[in-house]
């Protein structure tokens, strides 16, 4: 049975699950807003990304993009760059609300190119695109999934992708550490976990019978229709992948003051 509990940064459903049963019959599944992001973003989540769960298995995992607007006279992230710094305060970037992956990524960006670009937040990912294509902000990090479809048909331009690779969708289209950006890696991923103390055996099972659902084609074909690739692994390859993330937005999100509403 699959209970949706969504609020809050995905905290709500989050703490649910780490107070639940260690017994194998209660599981989150969750992705990197709520695992990482909420936790640093908000001082009492009430869960530890760490402490109060035991990893399964990594799902899934999507690629980000960074676009622009058409009417932005660039075709490069060398290019944009180059018309920020000719611009300063002039280029604005929107995002779903303050500390959503989209506004981290766009502060990275900001700090690794020396630029002066403004963050432009918005209540929610749909408002923030729908005014990138009108024009009035000019560029934003988001997923594959989301903008294809609006690169596809000419309405926003496409000038990198944010994961470690080429993607499938956009073969051709260059990665930001191809950009000059090394290191700049960040995709979006989900997996599942039960709460700590769960049997090793529950979770060594679980993890075996994933793992090979993840071998599919047919879950990989429902997988691509929504620009996700299956990941699999070891429990220790999605504790890793936590504390990964944790080391590269904790230190953004504290230099930059941030705290969930």
């Amino acid at each position: 049975m699959i209970d949706n509990r969504p609020g809050a940064g995905n905290t709500i459903g989050s703490k649910e699950a780490a107070q639940a049963e260690p017994d194998g019959y209660t599981l989150l599944y969750s992705s990197a807003s709520g695992l990482v992001l909420a936790p640093i973003l908000q001082k009492n989540a009430g869960y530890d990304p760490l402490a109060s769960y035991d990893p399964i298995v990594l799902v899934a995992q999507s690629s980000n993009l960074l676009v622009v607007h058409p009417s932005l006279p660039v075709n490069s992230v060398q290019e944009l760059v180059a018309y920020a710094r000719a611009n300063p305060g002039k280029v604005n970037f929107s995002s779903g609300g303050i500390g959503v992956l989209p506004h981290l990524m766009g502060e990275r960006f900001k700090s690794a190119a020396s630029i002066d670009i403004v963050h432009v937040p918005y209540r929610g990912g749909g408002p923030s695109i729908n005014d990138l294509l009108a024009g009035q902000v000019q560029m934003t990090f988001e997923g594959t999934s989301v903008l294809l479809p609006l690169i596809r048909s000419g309405k926003l331009r496409e000038l990198a992708t944010t994961s470690a690779k080429h993607i499938s969708e956009l073969p051709d289209l260059p990665t930001m550490a191809e950009s000059g950006f090394a290191g700049f890696v960040s995709t979006s991923w989900t997996g599942l976990l039960a709460p700590v103390r769960t049997p090793r055996a529950v979770i060594d099972r679980l993890n075996a019978q994933i793992n090979e659902g993840l071998e599919s084609p047919q879950l990989r074909s429902a997988l691509a229709t929504l620009s996700n690739h299956p990941l699999g692994g070891t429990p220790q390859d999605f504790t890793e992948l936590i504390k990964s993330d944790i080391g590269k937005w904790e230190p953004i999100v504290k230099a930059l003051g941030l705290k969930a509403d």
